[in-house]
């Protein structure tokens, strides 16, 4: 029977392979903070079960006790998104051990997670984002809002992807930002008239360095995404928006009102940055349904008796 020393030693191992392979991650792939920071928390959750159990070593994971470690998760009521999203971070890692002979097989192949509800995201329609971007521009803090809103509309920025931009990533003259997006990926977008105009009025009244942030923060560093939220909420409030505004309603906004009126898929999952056109199809489903509101609102036959 293996003594108190032997389990220490066991973990170690588990523990050895988890930071190999979130240096891997950190270093080779270039993950974000944030995205370490998540596979750090879901793989812990894994090396915790097995340690738990006694299964001390990457090698001594197999297909029935993944199947477990899934099953418990859920049991224990982690959200079906949420388990979906921890066994992703696994499948990760065991192909990687596999690459590098820790593993004869994956024991994740094969393997699926339960199925979670589709929830479509919600959006604003056109006259809602132009009642919410048209906010008065009173002052610095007023362009400033105003530049923000309508680059987030015009360009279908994540958050995080607006509070990395630099003064010398924009390109008025052109109507173009390049953005460094997930997985550091740089990706030229378009910027529309409005923001282009918006942009200018701010920078006009603001000078500083090409290097400098384009929205910065109190301390003189980039804005925090949760300043960003925070503002957003703000303004939809003041502007006598009532749906639940964040910065990523307007990223969905601005992809199904560009689908709804160009048809163009691909053209939409370039412009988001999306690396798989999987992600990009839940606006189709939004299309969908603007559709079929229309055909139930015109169709003679197709309203419902009262």
């Amino acid at each position: 029977m293996a003594g108190p020393g032997s389990a220490v030693v066991a973990d170690d191992a588990l523990d050895a392979g988890l930071a190999a392979f979130l240096a891997h991650l950190d270093i080779e792939r270039q993950a974000s903070p944030h995205t370490l920071a998540a596979y750090r928390r879901d793989l812990g959750a894994l090396r915790d079960w097995l340690s738990a159990r006694g299964l001390g070593q990457w090698s001594g994971l197999d297909a029935a006790a993944l199947r477990a470690f899934v099953a418990d998760e859920h049991a224990r009521g982690l959200a079906p998104a949420s388990v979906q999203r921890r066994l992703s971070a696994c499948r990760a890692l065991l192909r990687w051990l596999q690459k590098h002979g820790v593993l004869a097989v994956d024991p994740s192949a094969g393997l699926r997670g339960p199925r979670s509800p589709r929830r479509l995201p919600q959006v604003l329609d056109a006259d809602e984002m132009g009642q919410l971007v048209e906010v008065p521009v009173d002052g610095p803090l007023g362009l400033r809002d105003r530049a923000m809103l309508e680059l987030f509309y015009s360009s279908g920025l994540r958050v995080s992807e607006l509070c990395a931009l630099r003064r010398v990533d924009l390109d008025l003259a052109g109507g173009e930002v390049r953005v460094l997006g997930k997985g550091r990926k740089t990706r030229i977008v378009p910027v529309g008239r409005h923001a282009r105009e918006a942009l200018a009025a701010y920078l006009a009244q603001q000078p500083a360095a090409a290097a400098a942030p384009l929205f910065p923060g109190r301390d003189g560093g980039p804005i925090t995404p949760r300043a960003v939220q925070k503002r957003v909420r703000e303004l939809a409030a003041r502007q006598g928006v009532w749906k639940r505004v964040h910065p990523h309603l307007l990223r969905h906004s601005f992809a199904s009102h560009v689908l709804e009126s160009s048809g163009d898929l691909r053209g939409v999952q370039e412009l988001l940055g999306h690396a798989s056109i999987a992600t990009t199809q839940i606006y189709t489903h939004l299309d969908f349904q603007h559709l079929a509101r229309v055909y139930d609102g015109a169709h003679p036959r197709a309203k419902r008796r009262r």
